[in-house]
């Protein structure tokens, strides 16, 4: 049987966070560069619909998209890699599948037949890893399975793929990355947990084409004999993953040990030309060579887990190097800002950035250092509640509203000038419920985000509940805080502006989400190169 599209399968062995996403996500740069068009999807082993309910602490932070899917922050890496929007098809968690298979034995439609494991789940696996690559718009499509080689919960997964690679011999491969680790005792590198973690793949009945192996030393010649030997691989293709000094140097350390050829030539396609990598090499050539350097804090209650914001550090990085700027990012965790505490926790800062997220939990020093920003014209950007809360912080400060809250936090304030969106009051169910997606703004002439966009009209990512309260709109404006982005069809307000200021901007939309390498967020760039000229 044979398939137009060719399936490329990643997955981990050893222990998680050996980096799948990066890897994925560079042969797919790699690929592409080479004239194929390529897409990647991400199935995840938990029994949640999607990451949207999931605690950042848990996961990191949820990766929205176009089309309004939440989902896992890995489809970010993607974006940011292969300057493509990823959709609801790109990430598949167990919870869909389970869905999608039990509705369906409600309506019916397996006529009476004991719903199994095998066949009906493994079918709906497959179905789902086929979704893009029926499409017909792609060459490859390259799937990523969550979790490691071993865990109960990936087993579907990991006998779908048995089930393709039998299906489709010729069309699909398989790449196990794997950990070498290194033990300083023995001096030397250990290549037993890979073998091990090989075996358990082959007791599931996949056999790696493919061994990307995760080390911080070399690999030799003979290490890479004996792994090839042991794990049935050839030599070729045992791949070395060195660690890199950022995630934008793995495609060009995968183009040197020839990951994509081995690839291709394992897919039986063409190598076709040499991969075209230019203006990568230029991004990563200005990333490393600053010319100057900014400190910018970003404000937020997840600090902890940096992975949390992990758009937000991405887009400051793409944004960084377009004004071949290191930007520094300095952690605040909000909880910990107090007004007798600010100005060391801010001191010496060139810009601040107020983080987006949901609930009471360190909004008040969310909204301390907004106040910090704008009496001491340090450039500002606010983004989703960080916008909310410049709202809050002027009604509270200049319009001297001192009751001003969101009803998120405070349901009967006296001065609600954040308050739940019309659509989402009758909403009881959490998952998927937000104001999801892209949609469009209309951009005031002149005021600093046209200027940032050099248009009036653009689209951008949403993932909230709660609005600016038009009824206050009037005041705002007649006091100096604009609203300088608005939906055409709604009137929500989307972008607020303060006048008298070097450069302060919130946007209820999250700009973070569709910043990549080739397209730097035009937002972060203006916000960076504002932070330079006011430094």
């Amino acid at each position: 049987m044979s398939n137009s599209t060719k399936y490329v399968f990643v997955t981990g062995g050893v222990t998680s966070s050996l980096g799948k996403g990066i890897i994925s996500a560079s042969l797919a740069k790699l690929l592409q560069a080479r004239g194929y068009s390529t897409a990647i999807q991400k199935l995840d082993p938990y029994i949640n619909i999607d990451p949207g309910t999931l605690n950042p602490y848990e996961h990191g932070e949820c990766f929205v998209t176009d089309d309004g899917a939440e989902t896992d922050l890995d489809l970010g890496h993607y974006e940011r890699f292969l300057n493509v929007p990823t959709s609801q098809a790109n990430n598949v968690t167990t919870g869909k599948i389970y869905q999608s298979v039990i509705n369906k034995e409600r309506r019916g439609e397996f006529l009476g037949k004991t719903v199994q494991v095998i066949p009906h789940i493994t079918n709906e696996i497959k179905e789902r890893i086929q979704v893009l690559g029926k499409k017909g718009t792609y060459d490859i499509v390259i799937t990523e399975i969550g979790g490691t080689v071993g865990d109960i919960e990936s087993l579907p997964y990991v006998e779908a793929v048995r089930q393709m690679m039998w299906e489709f011999e010729n069309d699909c491969i398989v790449i196990h990355l794997t950990l070498i680790p290194y033990l300083s005792a023995a001096g030397e590198l250990k290549t037993k947990p890979t073998q091990h973690s090989v075996k358990q793949l082959l007791e599931l009945g996949v056999q790696p084409d493919i061994l990307c192996c995760r080390t911080e030393h070399e690999l030799d010649l003979n290490l890479r004999r004996k792994v090839a030997q042991f794990c049935n691989v050839s030599m070729n293709a045992v791949i070395e993953s060195r660690d890199a000094e950022t995630i934008y140097d793995v495609p060009l350390l995968m183009q040197s040990e020839e990951l994509d050829k081995v690839a291709l030539e394992k897919l039986n396609l063409p190598t076709k030309s040499v991969p075209d990598l230019d203006s990568w090499n230029e991004f990563v050539d200005r990333l490393k060579n600053p010319k100057s350097e900014v400190t910018i804090a970003l404000v937020g209650k997840y600090v902890e887990l940096k992975d949390s914001y992990k758009s937000i550090s991405e887009s400051f990085i793409h944004a960084g190097a377009t004004n071949e700027t290191k930007v520094n990012i300095r952690w605040v965790h909000s909880e910990k800002i107090t007004k007798e505490n600010i100005d060391e926790q801010l001191a010496g800062v060139d810009g601040i950035l107020v983080a987006p997220g949901f609930g009471t939990r360190g909004i008040s020093g969310k909204i301390d250092a907004v106040r910090y920003s704008r009496e001491n014209k340090i450039p500002f950007l606010g983004i989703c509640l960080g916008m909310q809360c410049a709202v809050i912080e002027f009604a509270r400060n200049v319009l001297g509203h001192k009751e001003a809250h969101t009803t998120e936090i405070s349901e009967n304030c006296a001065d609600p000038v954040i308050d739940m969106m019309e659509e989402q009051k009758t909403i009881s169910n959490l998952g998927g419920t937000m104001r999801l997606g892209a949609y469009k703004c209309e951009l005031s002439p002149g005021s600093n985000v046209s200027e940032a966009y050099h248009t009036d009209s653009i689209s951008e990512r949403h993932r909230h509940r709660y609005e600016f309260n038009n009824t206050y709109l009037e005041e705002f404006e007649k006091n100096g805080m604009k609203a300088t982005g608005k939906n055409p069809e709604t009137g929500l307000v989307e972008v607020v502006e303060i006048e008298d200021h070097p450069w302060f901007v919130g946007a209820q939309f999250h700009p973070e989400y569709k910043s990549t390498v080739d397209n730097p967020h035009p937002l972060f760039v203006a916000f960076v190169n504002a932070v330079l000229k006011n430094k």
